[in-house]
């Protein structure tokens, strides 16, 4: 009964962001669904580390308080902090300064297809600078994408391309890594170094290989002719240093890590970094009226983190409790047991579930939040290493985005290149197919279960 009630939930959840729903509203709302039937059941609605109210329905209300009192001061912190530095990054022009010096080496390639290759895996690289999916397509799209059709690559597999960076995380800086770090229990530099980002980078490769046979495939199959567009120069009034600063969050937690230099919070290095290109900002200008107007910008994205992110993040995790309340862990962990060799068994069933739900809502963040909460009762239940369980969901919700026909990022790209979504699905399938596929035969290699 847990695992049906559970899945129906579930199933519904999906049902309704998939039609345009409110992640956040949608997945509070199954939440307390779940809170209600487990409440109903006569079951305990509050962790043992929460006072209870002596009341179900008051319960029910004080759990929803305590978790956002605790991820709005940690983990929100965190994720607000780094939205902040993208959003002053994008203001002070240092984001497109990136783009336009790594743009240039590319207009050298004379194959069209090593070209694309190539272009991937630049854009690999800036996502390290830029965090959002939809940013980071529609700023390829303004500046690869005219430079990758000019030299013969068609317009499908060139917005396909724009598509596909934010596939696979990289940075060891990222909301979703430093969630995904604290579910496994590690350190955030131990789970971005030494697990996660050799995990991506043999990803990453395999994802441009298949890339290179399967554009190439298509393109001969459909027999698409060539077709020559101009490439425009990126303007921006930001000096060439300013490539640098977006990087630097990066080397501040690689700087600042107990070794080299005293061991700081992440939060503490953003505001380093932040303080930092305020400074630049400052001797650029010679004037303090453009660094403040510049720093408003940069308390937006904090604010805007707050009503998008966090309260996903809260609202995802009243859902995850829910589910685990009613006993649904219980029962799931017994169903993947049943099957024999649990831990790879339960690492696959969740692939399996974060992947189809990425595909169906187009979320890369709300299927990997509302399942990442389970993950610390599952290892602890089943006896699994977290980070083996954290790994491959981590990157099967970003893979998963990549090939749904709703997600942002896809869409936009699809009408800036003037393609449609399912173009761009199909010539992303292959790929992500291939990249999810070393995904988890190099959790199984890499990561003790």
């Amino acid at each position: 009964m847990e695992l049906l009630i559970g899945t129906l939930v579930t199933l519904l959840v999906g049902r309704a962001i998939f039609k345009g729903y409110s992640a956040t509203g949608v997945l509070m709302l199954g939440g307390l669904a779940l809170l209600i039937a487990t409440a109903l059941q006569g079951l305990p609605v509050l962790p043992k580390n929460v006072a209870a109210t002596g009341h179900a329905a008051t319960d029910i209300a004080e759990f929803v308080k305590s978790l956002l009192s605790s991820r709005a001061a940690d983990l929100g912190l965190m994720v607000m902090a780094l939205c902040g530095f993208a959003g002053y990054m994008t203001h002070i022009g240092a984001n497109d300064m990136v783009v336009k010096l790594a743009s240039k080496p590319l207009s050298r390639i004379k194959s069209p297809y090593v070209l694309m290759v190539a272009a991937y895996f630049v854009a690999c690289l800036l996502s390290l600078a830029v965090s959002s999916a939809t940013g980071l397509g529609v700023l390829l799209m303004a500046t690869l994408f005219p430079l990758m059709v000019n030299m013969g690559i068609s317009r499908g597999a060139a917005a396909a391309i724009c598509a596909s960076p934010a596939a696979l995380i990289l940075s060891p800086t990222s909301g979703d890594v430093v969630i995904a770090a604290q579910a496994s229990g590690m350190p955030l530099i131990d789970f971005a170094f030494k697990t996660t980002l050799p995990i991506s980078l043999l990803a990453i490769a395999g994802i441009g290989c298949a890339h290179f046979f399967w554009q190439r495939y298509l393109d001969r199959k459909e027999n698409l002719p060539l077709t020559r567009q101009d490439v425009h120069e990126i303007v921006t009034n930001a000096p060439a240093l300013y490539c640098l600063l977006p990087f630097t969050p990066i080397a501040g937690v690689l700087v600042f890590n107990g070794k080299l230099a005293p061991e700081l919070h992440i939060v503490t290095v953003l505001i380093l970094c932040i303080a930092l290109a305020a400074l630049v900002e400052f001797l650029r200008h010679r004037r303090a009226a453009p660094v403040f107007a510049g720093l408003e910008v940069a308390y937006k994205g904090m604010g805007d983190a707050f009503s998008s992110v966090v309260m996903l993040i809260v609202a995802a995790g009243v859902f995850a409790h829910g589910l685990s309340a009613l006993g649904f862990i219980n029962q799931l962990i017994g169903l993947a047991q049943s099957f024999g060799s649990g831990a790879m068994v339960l690492m696959l069933v969740l692939v399996a579930i974060t992947t189809l739900a990425a595909l169906t809502t187009g979320s890369g963040n709300a299927p990997f939040y509302a399942f990442v909460e389970l993950i610390p009762k599952l290892a602890a239940e089943a006896g699994i290493n977290p980070a083996f369980l954290a790994i491959p969901m981590l990157q099967a919700s970003n893979l998963g985005r990549t090939v749904s026909p709703v997600s942002g990022v896809v869409v936009a790209c699809a009408g800036m290149g003037q393609v449609s979504p399912f173009e761009i699905v199909k010539r992303t399938s292959v790929p992500v197919i291939v990249g999810l596929v070393i995904v988890v035969l190099g959790t199984l290699a890499l990561v003790p279960a």
